[in-house]
């Protein structure tokens, strides 16, 4: 019904319009709960225990979608085993200038330059606080477009700090292309500061929280060695791969369209084997030291289980929900169910 009724409607409107309409129409409480006895699905037999934490399910909800955590209960209904929020900022702020988001129909891909839009930390906060449920949330967390990366540090600590008792995990988000200079944290030297001072908050606490590195699928096999090093020297947790990429090789879409669009993070199907290949290269140079988060390019169950039997633990979705729908879901659920 998704995609042969509701897809071409909603398509017919700019990404991030019907973005915030979806928003508004599942905030209707009667329609959540229908949506829940549709969509979810839910089996012991899927709780995976992962990073000290109980899942309900592997499937969960890639960052960018709730960057404000405003759909928390809504997305649970639809049967993720957890969800992602963020990216999110000490301070709020706008990001890009508009048109920001797009969509490349033939290669079942996005392109997006959003710039960490977000309402910053502290009301963030307050929703999270406000928000009564049991489904596993992450944090992920950024730095502001005007701090400098000589002082990055210090908005992470910030945002680790007021989520620490209100999130499950924490996501280090380094690898987004569309804040100038971001990518360079994902250097060794930069990136040891800011984990090793994440960590040194988090061992002081009386409850640790798991921390995830997010890379980019840009990385080659020698960045990604400089990576698996940095985990282990810094002993976080693990290792979400991919978050999008620059890259434009063997797209359908004309060039023409492209250069039009222009800069931008591409997510979907043209980075699911890449994301892929980064999470099988991660698992086995490091001899699966750590979990790993698998996501892109997640349009089917088959392509679910292709990330764990790679070497995922868990996997995330989010320009496949965009075009599969809320039923994705559910058919992953039980396709793993079967065959896990």
């Amino acid at each position: 019904m998704y995609k042969a009724l509701l897809r071409p409607l909603l398509f017919k409107f700019q990404p991030e319009t019907i973005h915030i309409i979806i928003s508004v129409i599942l905030k209707i409480p009667l329609l959540s709960k229908i949506l829940k006895t549709i969509y979810s699905y839910q089996s012991e037999g899927l709780n995976k225990h992962v990073a000290g934490l109980q899942f309900k399910n592997p499937v969960g909800l890639a960052a960018g979608f709730d960057k404000d955590a405003e759909l928390l209960s809504q997305m649970t209904d639809l049967g993720f085993g957890f969800l992602e929020i963020g990216t999110i900022t000490p301070l709020g702020q706008a990001g890009n200038d508009k048109p920001r988001l797009f969509r490349l129909t033939t290669d079942k891909a996005l392109i997006n330059r959003m710039g960490f839009n977000n309402i910053g930390v502290e009301k963030v906060r307050q929703n999270l606080i406000r928000h009564k449920g049991d489904c596993i949330i992450g944090g992920n967390i950024g730095k502001n477009k005007s701090t400098s990366n000589e002082n990055a540090v210090e908005d992470y600590m910030i945002c680790f700090n007021r989520l620490h008792d209100v999130v499950d995990y924490f996501v280090v988000n380094v690898s987004s292309p569309n804040t100038p200079g971001l990518r360079e944290l994902q250097e060794a030297d930069s990136l040891k500061k800011i984990l090793f001072t994440l960590q040194r908050a988090n061992t002081e606490r009386k409850i640790n929280k798991p921390i995830f590195l997010k890379i980019s699928p840009d990385l080659n096999e020698s960045q990604l060695d400089d990576i698996i090093e940095v985990v282990l020297l810094t002993k976080i947790t693990g290792i979400i791969a991919t978050n999008t990429t620059i890259g434009r090789k063997n797209l359908k879409t004309s060039q023409e369209q492209i250069d039009k669009i222009g800069d931008g993070g591409l997510s979907g199907k043209p980075i699911r084997q890449k994301s892929t290949e980064i999470v099988r290269y991660l698992a086995n140079k490091s001899n699966h030291a750590f979990p790993i988060i698998g996501v892109g390019g997640i349009f089917s169950a088959e392509e679910a289980m292709e990330k764990l039997e790679a070497g995922a633990s868990l996997i995330q979705i989010y320009t496949g929900f965009i075009y599969e729908g809320p039923g994705l879901i559910k058919k992953i659920n039980k396709f793993l169910q079967d065959h896990l």
